[in-house]
């Protein structure tokens, strides 16, 4: 059987992508691709060093006349957001990703590809393997852990490792373009206590599930109004504890904070002679959806579905027992009426998507948040919301209001300390020459822009003063969702301008 990577160029690169898919790397638990690294560079005589949070930095002299060059630091990240289809078999933790060929694209087999960070991985790499005839300066490529979580590496990095002062980053995820800002961000964790009850013996039991979307990641494409499943199903919810009686027993939907939840699950237990009435209740809900989200969101899947019963357990055995502790079917115990209607009122009224657009910039997203994930965890259930902003008062107000919000409906909350954004220098001297070797592979100017995602540049220049840097990549569509796929030709367009900007900044950066 062929490889999906067979024939791509360059090779190297393509070469050293594969085997990173093959090495799982969750984010938190890096630690077998870190150990492949460090055991690469040690058999290729490279200098490298580790610091206590796990970023490791190699260096590489300059070549071809770029030996006195000042050095260039490129900086990638090694961990991948982890997520599959609702159907699909995996273990991120003990399993690799499936290469799949699809066209004129990469993607996965029902998986995350990881190109998002795994591409800028396998180009630097790819950079530390290239014979000495090829001009360029020299090269300190840094290699950052746990970036999807909230960016922690970068927060944790010892500056002192980095010497210089002008750095490439390669997680941007749209070739022809070149970007110098991003935005900020936080979460909120709110736990909502819930009591719970038993249920009539005589009702029945049913799943309703919002499936089908296409999720995305949380700050490239919050502007483009997907669907949110959570926020789905909080409305059915809404809608069908009005109408019928109804009992929850558990919900739970989405996963990552940066990613926009595509599934959610709810079980819930209604009185028989209502079952009729919540079969049209959850369906002229579903028609809604559609008429309003059909043109985004062409797979979305509303499922109403009959479940076996389950043993009665009392509540006292429920919540004393640790076997339970996390698991989302809690049998036949239900919330109580007022447990009920506080949480599905606070998914209600959480915001998800664009708050605010920039002011000074087209189209750019300047405040924005994601109401990223549900779950149980004891007798409560844990929300978590991922709030971004380019202007760090923003980043504030909306987290303050979503506290009250969460507190309204009784929930706890804790907000860590946010992460801040890259405020554009567009006088960089690094950023000029980006842009004439851009141009020159282009046939046109780039595109030259702020993004609303989170990226390491913010946190990593205030670890290193006086550092230059811009944002580059091939194009990733779908980043943060199983539909994750990179453009074949956008990778080998981006190394042989990439190899061209590196010859150039060996002129230019002695």
């Amino acid at each position: 059987m062929s490889s999906a990577i067979e024939g791509l160029r360059p090779k190297g690169l393509w070469g050293h992508f594969e085997k990173l898919s093959e090495i799982p790397r969750p984010s938190k638990h890096e630690e077998v691709v870190l150990d492949y690294l460090k055991n690469m560079f040690t058999e290729k005589g490279l200098e490298w060093k580790q610091d206590k949070a796990g970023n490791i930095i190699v260096r590489k002299n300059g070549a071809n006349g770029g030996e006195e060059s000042s050095p260039l630091v490129i900086q990638s990240h090694v961990d991948m957001v982890c997520e599959k289809n609702r159907e699909k078999e995996h273990d991120f933790m003990k399993e690799g990703i499936t290469l799949v060929r699809d066209g004129k694209y990469l993607t996965a087999d029902g998986t995350t590809l990881g190109a998002d960070n795994g591409i800028g991985v396998a180009v630097m790499l790819a950079l530390l393997d290239m014979p000495n005839e090829i001009k360029m300066p020299p090269l300190e490529c840094l290699f950052t852990v746990d970036e999807e979580t909230g960016l922690n590496g970068a927060f944790d990095l010892d500056g002192s490792l980095i010497n210089g002062k002008r750095m490439l980053n390669l997680d941007t995820e749209e070739w022809g373009c070149i970007y110098v800002g991003c935005a900020g961000g936080g979460d909120t964790l709110m736990n909502l206590p819930i009591n719970y009850i038993e249920v009539p013996s005589d009702f029945l039991k049913f799943e309703i599930s919002v499936e089908g979307l296409q999720g995305g990641h949380s700050g490239v494409n919050i502007n483009e109004d997907r669907g949110n499943a959570i926020v789905f199903l909080a409305q059915i919810l809404d809608k069908l504890t009005d109408g019928v009686t109804t009992s929850l027993v558990s919900i739970k939907g989405g996963d990552k904070q940066n990613a926009i939840p595509r599934e959610a699950q709810a079980i819930v237990y209604i009185d028989p002679s209502e079952v009729a009435t919540a079969q049209i209740i959850i369906d002229k809900r579903k028609k809604a959806l559609a008429d309003e989200f059909g043109v985004r969101e062409p797979n979305l899947i509303v499922k109403f579905s009959p479940m076996d019963r389950v043993l009665r357990i009392s509540r006292q055995a429920f919540l004393s027992d640790s076997k339970t502790k996390g698991v989302d079917n809690i049998g036949d115990l239900v919330f109580d009426e007022q447990s009920q209607r506080s949480l599905i009122n606070l998914l209600r009224i959480l915001p998800h998507g664009v708050l605010k657009y920039s002011h000074s910039i087209p189209d750019l997203v300047e405040t924005s948040n994601n109401l990223a994930r549900i779950k149980r965890i004891e007798n409560e259930y844990e929300i978590l919301c991922s709030s971004r902003s380019s202007i760090a008062g923003a980043i504030e107000a909306i987290r303050e209001r979503i506290a009250i919000m969460g507190k309204t409906c009784g929930a706890t909350c804790s907000q860590a300390d946010y992460y801040p954004g890259w405020k554009p220098d567009l006088n960089s001297s690094l950023l000029k020459t980006t842009k004439e070797v851009y141009e020159k592979c282009l046939g046109k100017e780039p595109e030259v822009a702020a993004i609303h995602a989170g990226l390491e540049c913010g946190v990593i220049g205030e670890k290193v003063n006086g550092m230059e840097m811009v944002s580059i990549g091939p194009t990733i569509t779908g980043a943060h969702s199983p539909d994750e796929r990179v453009e074949i030709e956008s990778v080998s367009l981006f190394w042989d301008m990439l190899i061209e900007l590196l010859s150039e900044l060996a002129e230019t950066g002695a």
